[in-house]
């Protein structure tokens, strides 16, 4: 029996706006997934910062009890001093981290890197994961630090989610002639042959109701703006099993 017309309008009358409301929902929960890092990092930092700030309180308390002792009061100021620089440090630091999406300054790669690491500490510990860090200090490149900081901590979460208990994360950043490359690699299950194809793909997750599926998809558009390339490697075959993905991102935004 043939299809009638109104059927066959609608059909092509729902179909875009079926793949206009997967734009939008995918751009929704791309956005929240920025708005996850961004919190999860500004969590982080009040803990940084709440050290300092104390320590602050106290040498200001011990400076007024202190005040008719000369010597004692310049050992207690300098004290502050350094607490202060470590404040400005680390507001800085923030600041550089998210700027406009388009402002893409030099940075060192293990500065992200150790700060990703800090965003995830909890969940490293509560696992009792061995974490195992290479970072060489002195590999910089041209990139926007927020966009690579949530690419590094996807990685990493994702690293955490597939270790059981004590197992191991390695970290690790170096540099050829033009490129900075930094590898993340655990000692989990491996991904399976079938799905590995897919890990890439928008909305595929295998964590059920605890991902949108967006992380390395996201990840890997992020790497790409910035003229790089993100690739993995994986096995599951017993005591070899893990998995590593590698970034590798050119040192300079004009290269590429």
């Amino acid at each position: 029996m043939a299809s009638s017309p109104v059927t066959e309008m609608g059909l092509r009358m729902n179909q875009p706006v079926e793949l206009d409301h997967s734009k939008e929902t995918q751009d929704i929960l791309r956005r929240n997934q920025e708005l996850v890092v961004a919190g999860q990092f500004a969590a982080m930092v009040m803990h940084e910062i709440n050290g300092p700030l104390e320590a602050v309180h106290n040498l200001n308390y011990l400076i007024q009890q202190e005040a008719d002792n000369p010597s004692q009061v310049r050992v207690f100021s300098g004290m502050l001093e350094e607490q202060l620089v470590t404040l400005t440090k680390l507001s800085r630091q923030t600041l550089s981290f998210y700027r406009s999406s388009e402002t893409r300054e030099s940075i060192a790669i293990a500065t992200l890197a150790e700060a990703a690491l800090r965003v995830h500490q909890r969940k490293i510990s509560a696992k009792h994961i061995n974490l195992r860090k290479r970072l060489t200090s002195d590999v910089s490149a041209e990139v926007h630090a927020g966009d690579m900081l949530q690419v590094f901590s996807n990685l990493i979460s994702n690293a955490i989610d597939a270790l059981p208990e004590n197992g191991t994360l390695a970290v690790s950043v170096r540099r050829t002639s033009d490129e900075a490359h930094v590898t993340v690699a655990d000692n989990g299950p491996g991904i399976p042959a079938p799905i590995l194809p897919r890990i890439f793909d928008p909305f595929f997750t295998t964590k059920k109701e605890r991902g949108t599926g967006l992380g390395l998809s996201i990840s890997k558009s992020i790497v790409e703006k910035h003229h790089g390339r993100i690739r993995s490697r994986t096995t599951t075959r017993p005591s070899r099993n893990g998995t590593a993905f590698r970034i590798s991102i050119p040192l300079s935004a004009h290269a590429g």
